[in-house]
């Protein structure tokens, strides 16, 4: 569904895990095995130990990514979206939270056709806008002109604290944050028929 009525965009860009391809990484266990408080974000927590922990808590995170990374596959109409938006003329890129070595083997394994793909070593991690913006920058692109594709309410965060279209892609219901979204999509065929409308009408 939209809440927005048809406007133009310039470019796409995509979140990673859950978004275009499958994760079975268990967050609850990352953030139980870290002590990680239940208020704070475990990439934020992990940040604020001394450098020791710090690099236990990097590698032991980074691990886990990397046993995730060798089993993502597509998600259902993901490929087929992101061939009609190649179809479309409009560039895309990813940003995600995945480490380096982890979104290279997703993105190799998967023959993802997008290029310009953004790390946490990149960039400061969502929610933080540095990534998004800096992907509009590369395209000579006004953000506003720019939807970012996520399933996480950091995705949508990023996307609205960057100035951007903020597209929640939810197909299992609705979640307690999908007010943060402009629009809201539970299947991929809808989101490329709407795609479809905003550049070509």
């Amino acid at each position: 569904m939209d809440s927005l009525n048809v406007q133009t965009f310039t470019g796409v860009i995509f979140d990673l895990d859950g978004t275009l391809v499958e994760s079975s990484l268990d967050f609850a266990f990352l953030r139980q095995s870290l002590n990680c408080p239940d208020h704070l974000d475990l990439l934020t927590h992990v940040d604020s130990l001394d450098d020791h922990a710090k690099a236990h808590a990097n590698a032991f995170i980074e691990q886990h990514e990397l046993d995730d990374a060798q089993h993502a596959k597509w998600l259902p109409g993901a490929l087929e979206l992101v061939s009609a938006i190649a179809d479309l003329g409009l560039p895309m890129a990813i940003v995600t939270r995945n480490s380096p070595e982890a979104a290279r083997i997703k993105v190799s394994n998967n023959r993802i056709p997008i290029q310009r793909v953004l790390t946490r070593a990149d960039a400061p991690a969502k929610p933080d806008p540095t990534a998004l913006l800096m992907v509009a920058k590369d395209w000579q692109q006004s953000p506003e002109t720019i939807m970012y594709v996520g399933d996480y309410k950091y995705d949508l965060q990023a996307a609205i604290n960057a100035g951007m279209h903020a597209c929640l892609y939810a197909p299992a219901g609705t979640p307690e944050y999908a007010d943060l979204a402009h629009s809201v999509y539970s299947d991929y065929d809808e989101l490329s028929r709407y795609l479809h409308k905003c550049v070509t009408n």
